[in-house]
């Protein structure tokens, strides 16, 4: 009996120490989303909380170890491609991956504080947290092997290249071609303003994927195929 109540004790610890380093990671999602990677302040979340600083330090070595932990969250509360409708991935690869474009500034508006994060780690952070985040990134977040996998199974997808090269172009491609449209919608002034923003940032969807299936798409895979 005493083996059993240790036990219980030893799993409620557990479940409210793995409950307090998540609502760690989520004070400090908004703190780095709303102040970035250097404004934001360990004793400023920590007051927020109503713990002390060295509290945080329990469970992460280091700020950037912080910043890692809630760059991993924000990555896993972003959607993957297979969170595409079905009748958008019925229409196949370069379908998804319009849908995924123009849905950018409904995506910012939805998950601003995230998309934040990873725009922080991906651009303003140094280089050896951008090591971490990189390895974070390895992991697949947004399912690009299997969405590959998926385009080559549908025809649409070349075969005939290297699989590991395709997905890292897919990934890095989208991602910065992504990031350029979040950071337009979240600072308009960062590009030229046109008279039809709209218009304009559907045409560079459109040369986007043009370029896409010029570089990996099959024959099959162009509109007018």
């Amino acid at each position: 009996m005493d083996d059993q109540r240790l036990g219980a004790s030893e799993s409620t610890v557990s479940a409210r120490t793995a409950e307090k380093r998540e609502r760690m990671i989520d004070t400090a999602i908004r703190a780095f989303a709303e102040r970035g990677y250097q404004g934001a302040r360990i004793e400023d979340m920590s007051s927020e909380m109503g713990v002390a600083k060295g509290s945080f330090f329990q469970y992460f070595d280091s700020k950037e170890g912080l910043f890692v932990a809630a760059y991993q969250k924000a990555v896993s509360m972003l959607p993957s491609y297979f969170d595409a409708p079905d009748e958008i991935l019925e229409q196949g690869f370069f379908a998804t991956m319009r849908y995924w474009l123009e849905r950018t500034e409904h995506l910012v508006a939805d998950d601003w504080i995230p998309y934040r994060i990873v725009l922080i780690g991906n651009y303003g952070t140094d280089l050896r947290l951008k090591r971490q985040i990189n390895r974070v990134l390895a992991d697949d977040p947004y399912g690009t092997k299997m969405f590959v996998r998926f385009g080559i199974d549908q025809g649409e997808v070349r075969s005939d290249i290297d699989e590991d090269l395709v997905i890292s172009m897919v990934d890095w491609l989208m991602e910065r071609f992504q990031d350029a449209l979040v950071t337009e919608e979240l600072d308009p002034g960062l590009f030229h303003r046109s008279d039809d923003p709209s218009e304009r940032r559907q045409s560079r969807i459109d040369q986007f994927l043009e370029v896409m299936r010029g570089a990996i798409g099959t024959p099959a895979s162009s509109p007018a195929g």
